[in-house]
């Protein structure tokens, strides 16, 4: 048995040496997906989005306040318009995400406390920037009257203690967990590419099935293993069981050890999440395929179920905030598991036995060919390829 798992391993090393799809899609692809994701939020957060000012007044309390929205990080006063109408079609044309509105009048109403009206408009058609640049024209809304208020209590005699009761009552003690830079690399980057490889998985453990009915094979590799169909699904699947942990430990050193990622699960609990990752989602392709025992519609199931799990992991949309048919869908699909598995101990850092039932998903999607193998056989043995 041993003599003939080492000619099927040797034979699936040619495959995988011949046929160029394995190595994009094993090594390149899922690589470059790491280098694209970690670069392209490699600032953490969107750093200078362009917005304006409509500036009526045009007085040095109001040039102050451009001055200070210009000044906040997330965001940079690219143009000054003469109107509502210019600043309006600036923003229909991309040119800005927002802009600030100061009506002729606003210092004189700030000064005799008469409350002026400060308006700010942004688009919300990408719902990052809108939040980022809202946020930041908000707090400058607040700052121009809170400046005179300070101005007009520091004249009043008012200590600086006293001004900073009146304007500011209650004083927020924010703690952000697990991710206080508010990073979006370390929110989504942790999401994204192992569901990009998760993907490749499933592709290729369908792909690697269908390729030995597409090309007459099937009954050759079967017969290499004395027909024992478990085998040739361990002699199959071996080796790209482990090009597959190779690429998953190289993208958890890169973004956890070498960027410098929040992990405080440690390291072997790194090292036993990546594995559980490649086998549940072997497991998956491989049922996928015994499902439906066809090269396309194998391939098409993958498909639909690696892009689905982008929305129904609950990264992007909280799961529970979903209609109940939904949520009770998401268990269904392994990136959800696995997300929430490294929320939990990896991110969080608490004990395994507090994500168990997540835990056992995963190992439940690694035996689900068990359920199938008889009809993978069957398949292997009779089936013949149709375009």
């Amino acid at each position: 048995m041993l003599t003939r798992f080492f000619h099927i391993l040797l034979r699936e090393l040619l495959i995988l040496k011949r046929n160029h799809i394995y190595q994009f899609c094993m090594v390149l692809f899922p690589l470059g997906t790491v280098l694209f994701f970690t670069s392209l939020m490699d600032d953490g957060l969107p750093m200078e989005l362009p917005v304006g000012v409509v500036d009526l007044d045009n007085t040095s309390t109001t040039r102050s306040l451009a001055r200070r929205l210009d000044a906040f990080q997330m965001s940079k006063v690219v143009a000054r318009y003469p109107s509502l109408t210019e600043a309006r079609r600036a923003i229909q044309k991309n040119e800005i995400y927002g802009f600030l509105y100061l009506p002729k009048g606003t210092t004189e109403a700030l000064l005799s406390s008469r409350q002026p009206k400060i308006s700010y408009y942004y688009t919300n058609t990408s719902l990052t920037t809108g939040a980022m640049v809202m946020k930041d024209l908000k707090t400058i809304s607040t700052l121009g009257s809170a400046a005179v208020g300070q101005a007009m209590l520091r004249a009043r005699g008012a200590t600086d203690e006293q001004i900073q009761t009146v304007l500011q009552p209650i004083r927020v003690d924010l703690h952000q967990i697990a991710n206080p830079w508010s990073s979006y690399n370390i929110y989504l980057t942790t999401m994204l590419v192992p569901g990009m490889i998760m993907l490749f998985i499933f592709l290729i453990s369908a792909y690697s099935l269908g390729n030995e009915i597409k090309f007459g094979t099937s009954k050759e590799w079967l017969a290499m293993a004395d027909n024992n169909i478990y085998l040739a699904l361990l002699g199959k699947f071996v080796p790209q069981t482990l090009i597959w942990l190779a690429v998953v430990y190289s993208y958890e050193w890169y973004v956890f050890i070498h960027l410098g990622f929040p992990h405080v699960g440690g390291p072997w609990m790194l090292v036993l999440l990546g594995l559980i990752h490649v086998l549940s989602s072997q497991g998956f392709g491989i049922f996928a395929f015994g499902l439906a025992p066809s090269l396309r519609m194998s391939l098409s199931i993958c498909s639909l179920w690696g892009v689905l799990s982008f929305s129904m992991c609950g990264a992007a949309f909280p799961l529970m905030a979903m209609d109940a048919p939904i949520q009770a869908l998401s268990w269904l699909f392994p990136l959800r598991h696995y997300y929430m598995l490294y929320q939990i101990t990896v991110l969080n850092g608490f004990p395994l036995l507090e994500a168990w039932f997540h835990f056992v998903a995963l190992l439940a999607f690694t035996l689900l060919p068990w359920f199938v193998v008889k009809k993978l056989k069957n398949a292997m043995l009779n089936y013949v390829y149709i375009p």
